[in-house]
Order: C-alpha cells, then structure tokens, then sequence
C-alpha cells in the first residue's frame, strides 16, 4: 500500500479515511486541509481548465469546482497512478477521472459523493457515497498526524522492507 510508504493516499480515499479534514470557501476557490500529513487541495472556481495531462500530474489530482444549486461539484483529473483506492490493493490507471459532490443536508452532516472513472482498468463508472460529520467538540482544531514509513509493518511483527 502506498500509504504504507507515508505517500498522499489520493482521491477519493483521502476523504473516507479516518482522519479530519476543514473546508474554507473563498471568492474564487474552496480550500480542504487534512490532518493526515498537513496535504491540503484548492478547488479552482475561477473556470480555468485543467492543465495539460501531457505537461503535469498530481497524487490528489488536479481539482476545477463549481456550484450546482447546493451541490459543490469538483471535477478532479491528471493524477499520476502511484495511489490505491484502499489497502486491499485496489488501483487505477493515470487516466483516472474523479467527479466529487458535497452536498450539505444539515447544519452539521453533509453528503459525499464520488464517481470513479478510468477506461484503462475499470469497464465503466463507478459511485461511492457516505455521509460526513461536523465535529461538535467547542474549539476543535486539526492536529498534526506525522507518518512514519513501514511504521504498521513492524507493529504486526512483519519487516518492512527498509
């Protein structure tokens, strides 16, 4: 797994793994910071298009987002095809496509959605879907989660390869 090797789990997983995450909404862009080793993604709502796949790839993707009544729709490409969906191994191609949604459906619950696209591995699209959870804790923050390498390969009594 290469979140093993402390490397950005990507999108979708990022989301749905167990660690916070804050969501900032500005004039032009959204900006989602994750505790899990201080990644953070700009949602660019300005309408500018992806840059060319040719020219730049990223782990979390390249992220365009826009309004859909209530519905924050993030379109996300250019990954490069170094990150699992999960640690059963599940992968994809470089040609991943991920169309995100945030929908809010309470004052403190919000509805997550994502269609999985890659015409290399999989034979057609795929959703997930969850709900999310505000924190009620009063001033809660994000902490700083640091990853160490190989660190659940020794705490099973395996060896990492080091």
């Amino acid at each position: 797994d290469p979140e093993a090797k402390c490397y950005m789990p990507g999108v979708p997983r990022l989301t749905y793994e167990p660690f916070p995450f804050q969501i900032a909404q500005f004039d032009d862009h959204v900006l989602i910071v994750y505790e899990y080793i201080h990644i953070h993604r700009l949602l660019f709502m300005d309408g500018s298009p992806h840059p060319d796949p040719e020219v730049i790839d990223f782990w979390m993707g390249d992220s365009r987002a826009h309004w859909e009544g209530d519905t924050l729709v993030v379109d996300v490409r250019n990954f490069n095809d170094q990150t699992w969906f999960d640690r059963a191994g599940n992968f994809h191609s470089d040609a991943l496509h991920v169309v995100e949604r945030y929908t809010r459906t309470g004052p403190d619950h919000m509805t997550y959605e994502a269609t999985i696209e890659d015409p290399k591995v999989f034979t057609r699209p795929w959703k997930i879907s969850m709900p999310l959870y505000r924190r009620q804790e009063k001033n809660v923050q994000l902490l700083e989660y640091e990853c160490y390498a190989y660190e659940r390969d020794e705490r099973l009594g395996t060896e990492g390869t080091k």
